[in-house]
Formats: structure tokens, sequence, C-alpha cells
């Protein structure tokens, strides 16, 4: 991936901060892109090959989001302190500290996906479009569907996985095992994984405090606050050109999706045939393509306004 100029820094954010990066220019006059990793307890790293959108003069914005990363760490709080609204909380400040919150895109990845969401259901007067990736519109149709997809591992892994779920052992390497075959199918089939996606694994491993107590200890074991976490209730308000991205063989699968499609006025979904959870690795040449094309609809669209 190509080097390209950004500035870093870290907004105040009550006691603690939260680190971001800026590539492009905030001031060109186009809506910065604003990048919601997932999650929740991922980092930004894994979504870095999105400064290439600023080779077409769309600022990009990274974020850590509070408890990894460059963010402030917070490996003794509990269940009450990580909550969906601190993480809506934090996304506002960021925009109000950067001085975007007029005019701004929002792309969100998987659970940077439903906050996304769940951010664009107020209507916030500044958003002007909005990119869900690999997102599912509830966790209970998360869950039902992570059994449908596990029930199609190979049974010997299938049992590995539940034996050592049941027991609470889920941080052995014969469990680790068993779950890359889960992950290899459906949530990054580039072999061997990247290098951003790696550095994003490594960095979840080194402090899983939040991913631990919001998800559970992998993808399609929910057992965290999350679990019974829906923004299907805001999919309705969302009133800005949305684009959904999913992969054919996403955990997100067609099923969490299509509240997102079935409820938004304003919306194009793209599947991509050769990708799972990560088409922006998987096919990434696609995937900027679709991308610019919708950013581009959207500045076709401010421009025919302003006139």
């Amino acid at each position: 991936m190509a080097s390209r100029p950004s500035v870093k820094g870290t907004a105040p954010f009550g006691d603690y901060g939260t680190w971001y990066r800026v590539t492009g220019d905030l001031r060109c006059g186009l809506p910065p892109v604003v990048v919601l990793h997932g999650g929740p307890g991922s980092t930004h790293d894994y979504l870095l090959s999105m400064t290439a959108l600023a080779d077409a003069g769309w600022p990009v914005v990274h974020y850590d989001q509070l408890g990894n990363g460059g963010s402030t760490r917070l490996p003794d709080r509990g269940t009450d302190f990580w909550t969906v609204e601190l993480f809506r909380d934090e996304l506002d400040n960021l925009l109000g500290h950067l001085g975007i919150r007029d005019d701004y895109v929002l792309f969100g990845h998987s659970w940077g996906g439903m906050l996304a969401a769940s951010h664009a259901g107020d209507r916030p007067a500044g958003l002007r479009a909005l990119v869900i990736a690999n997102a599912p519109a509830s966790m209970p149709l998360w869950l039902s569907e992570m059994k449908v997809l596990k029930a199609r591992l190979p049974s010997d892994v299938q049992a590995t996985l539940s034996r050592h779920e049941a027991a609470g052992t889920t941080d052995t390497p014969e469990y680790f095992a068993a779950m890359r075959v889960f992950y290899d199918r459906h949530v990054c089939r580039v072999l061997p994984w990247p290098r951003d996606y790696l550095a994003t694994f490594m960095e979840i491993n080194d402090d899983p405090t939040v991913y631990h107590t919001m998800n559970g200890p992998n993808e399609f074991h929910v057992i965290g606050s999350l679990k019974d976490w829906s923004v299907e209730d805001a999919i309705p308000d969302v009133d800005v050109p949305t684009l959904l991205l999913s992969g054919r063989h996403d955990e997100a699968t067609p099923t969490t999706v299509q509240p997102y499609f079935d409820g938004i006025a304003d919306v194009r979904w793209e599947v991509f045939e050769d990708s799972s959870h990560m088409p922006h690795l998987e096919e990434p040449e696609r995937f900027l393509a679709v991308l610019s094309e919708f950013l581009q609809e959207i500045r076709n669209v401010e421009i025919q306004r302003t006139r």
C-alpha cells in the first residue's frame, strides 16, 4: 500500500483521548469519509487501505475507538462502562473536534456499520451519505445466522468448538485452530492474512477488554453485552443515500443485512462474489471502484443542489 501524507492526533474525550488519523485535506471542499472500524474493541489498522480515496480528493478520517489502539486503554472497566452510547458520544465528539460536523460521510464496517446506522437514525444535519459494510442490523439475527454457518463446518470442528465453549476454555490452542476454520471461510479468505488485518487481530489479542465485554471470545460465540442489541428501530429514520456492502461468503449473511435494504428509502446493495467479511482486502480493486462510484454520485448530487 502506498504511503500517503497524513496528520495524526488525539481528540480529548472527557478524561480520555481518541486517537485519529486524517489523510488528505479536511478543507478541500469534499466531505471527509469518517471510517468506523469493527469489533467493538478493534482498531483502524485493517481499514487503512481506504486512504486510497484521498488520491481522488476525498479526505479520510480513521480513528481508534476508546479502549484500543492509540486511544485510551481502560482494562479495568466493566460492562456498565462499555456501552453503545459511549461510542456514539465518542463519534459525535470527534466530529466536533475536527470541525466536520456540518459536512461528512460515514463508512462503518461490521459493528462500526451498526454504530453508523444508529448515528444516522438521528438524522444529523451534516451527514451527506452512509456506507454500511458487512454489518448486521441486529445481533439476534447475527446469532441465528451464526448457528447456520457453524452447522456447515466439518463435524470435528463443530465438536471442538462446542466442547470448549461449554467448558469456558475458549483461550486454548485447540479452540483457536478450530476457530480459524470459521474465520478463513467467513471473515477473511485471503491467506496468509493481510498485514493490516493481522495488525488489528493482534491489537485485540493484546487488549481484549472491549471485545470480550461487549461481544465475546470470537465472531460467532457472542455472549457479551451486545448479544441483544439491534438498530432496526433506527433504520427507517435514515434519510441519506446509503450503500450496503457484503460478501457472498460473509458472516454477515444476506438475512442479517436485509433489514437495511428493506427499511432505508435511498439504498443500494453491492455483493462481492469472491469475498467474505473483508471485501476491501479480498477484492480491493472492485471495492475501491464501487465506493468511488458511490461517492462521485453523492458529489454530483451536491453540485446540482448548490447550483
